[in-house]
């Protein structure tokens, strides 16, 4: 049996509500075509660092429309999550998911040129 430390558990609780609330009820454009990929919790539930992403590269644009809202989230998850402190909200680009589309190119490419070498031998 895995052993989760309240604060990932926290965590993964406050990645689902996130995601709802900027699905549903944020009518903000730069952040409709948002991605919650992840959330960390400090131990003292002081802060959270909230991991989004954006496929279409306007992440910088993406972080203005979240931090304009971090107020909001912030209360609305105090309705929904009972703790004694609701962390402050700090949204971070996550560019993972880039990075593994990239590399999976790179990748396809390499199998590519390989199958056009066997075939011209």
């Amino acid at each position: 049996m895995a052993n989760f430390a309240r604060t990932d558990r926290v965590g993964q609780q406050m990645q689902r509500e996130i995601a709802q609330l900027v699905r549903l009820e944020i009518n903000d454009p730069r952040v409709k075509l948002v991605t919650i990929t992840g959330v960390e919790v400090a131990g003292d539930y002081s802060h959270a660092k909230i991991f989004f992403t954006r496929l279409d590269g306007k992440q910088a644009e993406a972080q203005e429309g979240l931090d304009r809202a971090a107020g909001f989230l912030r209360s609305r998850l105090a309705r929904s999550i009972k703790l004694r402190i609701m962390p402050q909200l700090h949204f971070v680009f996550d560019s993972s998911v880039e990075r593994g589309s990239h590399l999976s190119q790179l990748i396809d490419k390499a199998v590519a040129s390989d199958f056009n070498l066997d075939d011209n031998t």
